[in-house]
C-alpha cells in the first residue's frame, strides 16, 4: 500500500502544480483588486473601494451583469435546443450527403472567427438586429454549434439503440422517445454543451467590441475593457482587477458545481461502442 501510495505522488505533485499554475492569475487578481494602489479607489491598505468604483462605472455593474447574464443564457438555450436536434438527425438517422454535411458543419471551426464577424454583421443590419442583445446572441451560437453537434452525436451514439426501439415499439413517437427515454440519457452531454456555451458567451469580447455599439447594452467583459481606460489615459488596474474577479467567479462556480457532469459527457465519446 505504501508503494502504490508512493508511486502515485509525482501525479499528485503534477496535478497540483498545474492547478496552482492556473489559479495564481485569478489569486492575484484577488489580492490586487483589494490592495491599496496610487491611482485606483483603493489608495492605501485593504479593502473593497475597487469593488465599491466598479459598482458605480457608467450604467452600473448590475446592468452590465443583467446584459452578460441574458446573452449568456440565450446563447445556451439556443445551442442546447439546435444541437440535440442536430446531434439527434445525425446519430440516429441516414439520409443523402449526412457525413458531408457533418464534416462541412466541422468545417466552421477551422475560419478563424474575426473574420465570420463582418459578414454576419452586415447580415444582422439587413435583419434589424444590430446592436441588440438577441443578436449578440445569434452569432455567439453560431459559433458554438459545430462543436456542440460533434457532442451531442458521439453522446447520442453512446446510448443503445435498443433503448429507443423498445420505446417506439410501445407507442411512443419519435418526439416522445427523444424527449421522455434519450434525453435523460444524454444529458451529460447537454450539460458539456451548456456549459462550454456558457463560458464562451460570458467571457467572449471580440463579437461584442464589434456588434455592441451601446455602452448601456454592452456585456461585462467589454464594460471592464472601456473602465480600464481613465484620464489622461492611465489604467485603473484596481478596478480592472475587480471586474476580473466578478467575470471569473460564476466561471469557477458553475464549473465546480457541474465539473460531474462534464467529465461524464466527454467520456461517453471514449466510451462509445
Amino acid at each position: 500500500m505504501k508503494h502504490h501510495g508512493l508511486g502515485r505522488t509525482p501525479y499528485h505533485v503534477l496535478v497540483g502544480g498545474l492547478a496552482a499554475l492556473f489559479l495564481f492569475p485569478l489569486a492575484w487578481s484577488a489580492w490586487a483588486s483589494v490592495s491599496g494602489q496610487p491611482g485606483t479607489a483603493q489608495q492605501s491598505g485593504y479593502g473593497l473601494g475597487n469593488y465599491r468604483s466598479l459598482l458605480h462605472y457608467d450604467a452600473g455593474l448590475a446592468q452590465y451583469l443583467w446584459n452578460s447574464t441574458v446573452v449568456s443564457l440565450l446563447t445556451v438555450a439556443l445551442t442546447l435546443l439546435v444541437s440535440l436536434m442536430g446531434g439527434y438527425a445525425f446519430a440516429r438517422f441516414t439520409f443523402p450527403g449526412k457525413n458531408a454535411l457533418f464534416l462541412l458543419t466541422l468545417a466552421i471551426l477551422m475560419v478563424p472567427y474575426a473574420t465570420l464577424l463582418i459578414p454576419l454583421y452586415v447580415l444582422l443590419g439587413d435583419l434589424g438586429l444590430q446592436n441588440s442583445l438577441f443578436g449578440l446572441s445569434l452569432v455567439l451560437t453560431v459559433y458554438q454549434l459545430p462543436f456542440a453537434t460533434f457532442m451531442m452525436r458521439i453522446s447520442f451514439e453512446s446510448v443503445p439503440h435498443e433503448l429507443e426501439e423498445s420505446a417506439l415499439v410501445d407507442g411512443c413517437g419519435t418526439a416522445k422517445a427523444l424527449f421522455r427515454i434519450l434525453l435523460p440519457a444524454v444529458w451529460p452531454g447537454l450539460v458539456t454543451v451548456g456549459l462550454f456555451a456558457f463560458l464562451a458567451a460570458w467571457n467572449d469580447f471580440i463579437a461584442p467590441l464589434i456588434l455592441i455599439s451601446d455602452s448601456a447594452k454592452a456585456p461585462l467583459p467589454l464594460a471592464i475593457a472601456n473602465l480600464r481606460q481613465r484620464s489622461m489615459g492611465a489604467i485603473d488596474y484596481g478596478t480592472t482587477e475587480a471586474g476580473v474577479v466578478v467575470l471569473a467567479l460564476p466561471c469557477l462556480v458553475l464549473f465546480l458545481l457541474l465539473q460531474r457532469h462534464y467529465i461524464r459527457g466527454f467520456m461517453s465519446g471514449a466510451l462509445k461502442g
